[in-house]
């Protein structure tokens, strides 16, 4: 089920259009995909967008998309170790220039490359930098080669590239054959809730988490004075000395009332609930 699918299907269950997720997963993967549901999809941009997965990398065959669903370019005799992984994944952590996938929704040129993919049409992709913060083995088989790594990036990583390019590294070839996001910002897979469980809307309102908890920012308590000035986006005094352009959460009777930002002796207001 594509992220796409899965907000599909919330809609239906809550009856409210105005529904988005946090981060694109792959059709087969799986794994924490927070959903914002109403006037909550306007704090999407807030939200940390650090990523932790755990992928499974099968070494010995290449795919057209770098993942079990391409289709198969080369297949390789080279055999490696636990060793050879180990001594080959310092090279892809920290700042790293990482080429996307072919079969991704990045576009050129307004088009999106898997288009351009399917097309037969060639286009220059462009590297982009990206931080690799973890990147662990968690168990190796030698027997199966097949490894699986616990990976946290940076937004707009490509756990399929990071697989492809250990592969060319290694001189056998590897594609991703699972994946699992286990966090996603400040969320986590053990405090998550199956899709399957939300049958109906009274479910739904029982799994909501107020914001508040997950925006990692300053929090700001406004008197009713300052919520009229702040409905009307009028800027308030910056009383608790909030550093210069950082972004502050506007808070009411436990209800975020706006997004603002430090301006010196100012709180300027950015987006209004």
């Amino acid at each position: 089920m594509t992220s796409h699918d899965v907000v599909s299907r919330m809609r239906r269950i809550t009856k409210i259009k105005q529904i988005g997720h946090t981060g694109t997963l792959d059709p087969f993967a799986e794994g924490v995909l927070p959903i914002c549901i109403g006037k909550s999809t306007r704090l999407i941009e807030y939200l940390a967008d650090d990523k932790e997965y755990l992928a499974t990398v099968k070494f010995g065959v290449t795919t057209d998309s770098y993942d079990l669903d391409g289709t198969i370019v080369k297949t390789s005799d080279v055999k490696i170790t636990e060793d050879d992984v180990l001594n080959a994944l310092p090279q892809f952590r920290g700042e790293i220039s990482q080429l996307p996938p072919i079969y991704s929704a990045i576009k050129v040129k307004g088009k999106k490359l898997y288009e351009y993919a399917r097309a037969g049409e060639e286009v220059k992709i462009e590297a982009r930098q990206v931080f690799i913060e973890k990147l662990e083995l968690v168990r190796f088989s030698e027997t199966e080669q097949v490894a699986e790594v616990l990976v946290k990036c940076s937004k707009g990583t490509y756990i399929r590239s990071i697989a492809h390019d250990l592969g060319e590294v290694l001189g056998c070839g590897a594609h991703l054959v699972k994946l699992i996001r286990t966090q996603a910002g400040r969320f986590f897979i053990n405090n998550s809730t199956n899709l399957e469980e939300f049958q109906g809307k009274d479910v739904v309102n029982m799994k909501l988490i107020n914001p508040i908890e997950m925006l990692d920012y300053p929090k700001v308590l406004v008197n009713e004075d300052e919520l009229i000035k702040i409905k009307n986006g009028v800027a308030i005094e910056n009383k608790n000395g909030i550093k210069v352009n950082e972004v502050v959460i506007l808070i009411n009777n436990d209800i975020i009332r706006a997004v603002g930002v430090a301006d010196n002796k100012k709180i300027l207001i950015k987006k209004v609930f």
